[in-house]
């Protein structure tokens, strides 16, 4: 100690009480800027309390979405195999129902030439039968006018007179005496 020359200078070490004070002092000096932008310190503390939990729920929500993305592109594919499904089906159906429809007209034509047929010989038969009736009404005349005429004939030989095959009157010999008579 005699030689304080020889040896260096020790820096001077502030009391802690006065590096404790100057660290106190700083800090009410940033909690008084931060209460002046609306905050304070409790809030600040807080906040920092609170990033881990707000990191895991911020994970959990991200581990979340995915899960839902994949869902939706899941839905989304079902969708859309759905939909081609449905296509399918509807050009199948639509192709049958095209096929029916050709064979029904198909059909349709073929008794259309049917009836038209039926109604030709229908007509043809109405002809026939109607031309038989007329043939069969003259037929009947001639038989009731030779009939007429027989009745006719057998009267006038009844009464004398002969008729011949013309209608005419002839005279007839009275068989009972052997005379002739004139009408």
């Amino acid at each position: 100690m005699a030689n304080s020359d020889s040896t260096s200078p020790l820096p001077v070490v502030a009391p802690l009480s006065s590096v404790l004070f100057s660290l106190s002092l700083s800090i009410c000096l940033v909690a008084e800027k931060l209460q002046e932008n609306g905050s304070d310190c409790l809030n600040l503390m807080l906040r920092k309390e609170n990033v881990t939990p707000i990191g895991s729920k911020i994970a959990e929500l991200s581990e979340s979405r995915t899960e839902l993305l994949s869902r939706i592109q899941g839905l989304k594919q079902d969708l859309q195999s759905w939909r081609s499904k449905l296509d399918t089906q509807v050009k199948v159906y639509r192709d049958e129902l095209s096929e029916l429809k050709k064979s029904l007209n198909g059909e349709v034509e073929q008794l259309r030439s049917e009836f038209q047929e039926l109604r030709t010989t229908l007509q043809q038969q109405q002809e026939d039968v109607t031309a038989s009736l007329r043939n069969l009404g003259k037929l009947l005349q001639l038989q009731d006018v030779s009939g007429d005429e027989q009745l006719v004939q057998e009267t006038k030989e009844a009464e004398g007179t002969k008729v011949d095959a013309s209608g005419e009157e002839t005279e007839a010999v009275d068989k009972d005496n052997g005379k002739e008579t004139e009408n």
